[in-house]
């Protein structure tokens, strides 16, 4: 694994608090060329450090008001390949991880309202061979979003 050096990180502070700041100002406030600074984002994105970059959607602007969360139970843990292949063929399915704890798998939804997350839940995912229970909870409000600290102290 390369390394990450404090210039990096700096770099990272700057841009993941707004990703459209242009490279001269983060020169500028690195004390450092346009030319570098270009180096290393590239850098970060061949390394891996740097996963991404766009821009965010509103759900709710969209006609996607109710988030939620779902708890899937399988079978078998071994059933995980199958279940996230049938599972990303739900468009509303926007996030999925393979969990311990009381469920196999969690996945984060949008549907536009009640209804339509019942439908997404009796006739998409529980449908899905393997999937034995789920539990839902509904995100009243998100209280924080953020990207992980670059630097911890």
């Amino acid at each position: 694994m390369e390394k990450v050096d404090e210039l990096d990180k700096k770099i990272l502070e700057i841009i993941s608090q707004n990703a459209r700041t242009p490279f001269k100002d983060v020169a500028i406030e690195c004390g450092v060329s346009r030319a570098a600074i270009h180096q290393r984002v590239q850098r970060l994105m061949d390394i891996g450090v740097i996963i991404g970059s766009g821009y965010h959607v509103n759900p709710k602007m969209l006609g996607f008001r109710t988030c939620t969360y779902v708890g899937l139970s399988l079978a078998k843990g071994s059933m995980y390949k199958e279940a996230i292949e049938e599972l990303r063929k739900i468009p509303e399915i926007v996030e999925a991880h393979f969990t311990t704890g009381p469920y196999s798998i969690i996945v984060k939804l949008y549907a536009r309202d009640n209804e339509h997350l019942m439908n997404l839940l009796n006739e998409r995912i529980q449908e899905i061979p393997g999937v034995m229970a789920t539990e839902t909870m509904i995100s009243l409000d998100q209280s924080i979003k953020k990207e992980i600290p670059i630097s911890v102290e």
